[in-house]
């Protein structure tokens, strides 16, 4: 019998469905190897050939653009339990730069390991796909808030996101979590200058919505936060009725 106990990506799918035996220990080889990475380091960036996905176990990343005239738009942020590399898949090479903003451990398997899941089990294969286009949902989401609403809203909509996320591999206590992201990042998550993201997370914790502490986030008032940044919880929503039965 395969351990799954330490699986992070069994941990997190687990939360929308009951993993039987032969699924748990497919996701629990995806992270037999497992790589230490330094904080700013840079995992690929784009064009680079993509051979390996990757299984977060420990730290976050983020995945980002550098436009034309050099600012830098942050897409994706990566927590423990996710893969990393799904949206490449059908490239040979990255389309996105990748990079740990803290020290991580990282799992990496090479791409056709992932025949073996998809012909192996269709409750997988159909859970990834799944969650693969909730990861879309979340993308577009922040998009459509980029273009309406003020540098608090933006932040709130951001903290919401974030919090959701780790909900589902248990980084939430009380609603407080770690965030390791700099003003920096927030700022270039939700196109806000490094001023207007500290006046926008002040304006939150002076309104009573937020709390900071050493590297740390409470959310105070999740039902204003939602309300005042019309956000919807894509991960809180997944129907699974038509997912194939479990092995």
């Amino acid at each position: 019998m395969r351990d799954t106990g330490k699986s992070c990506l069994v941990e997190k799918l687990s939360a929308f469905i009951e993993l039987g035996e032969v699924d748990a220990g497919l996701l629990a080889d995806l992270e037999k190897d497992t790589q230490t990475i330094a904080r700013n380091t840079l995992v690929w960036s784009v064009k680079d050939e993509i051979k390996n996905l990757y299984v977060v176990r420990k730290g976050w990343l983020i995945t980002y653009a550098i436009l034309q005239d050099g600012r830098r738009q942050l897409l994706e942020l990566h927590y423990p339990g996710d893969v990393i590399g799904a949206s490449d898949i059908p490239f040979e090479h990255a389309t996105s730069n990748l990079m740990a903003i803290e020290s991580c451990e990282l799992c990496p398997f090479p791409k056709r390991s992932m025949d073996v899941i998809f012909r192996q089990s269709p409750t997988l294969t159909a859970l990834l796909y799944t969650l693969a286009m909730i990861d879309k949902s979340v993308i577009l989401d922040r998009l459509s808030v980029l273009g309406r609403m003020s540098a608090r809203e933006r932040i709130a909509h951001l903290l919401l996101e974030i919090h959701s996320r780790l909900q589902i591999t248990k980084g939430v206590v009380n609603n407080r979590f770690r965030l390791p992201l700099s003003q920096f990042d927030i700022g270039d998550a939700v196109g806000l200058t490094n001023v207007s993201v500290s006046n926008g997370l002040a304006k939150l914790e002076d309104d009573g919505l937020i709390r900071r502490d050493r590297g740390h986030i409470t959310l105070l008032d999740c039902e204003k936060l939602t309300q005042l940044s019309d956000f919807i919880n894509r991960y809180s929503e997944v129907d699974v009725s038509w997912f194939p039965r479990a092995h």
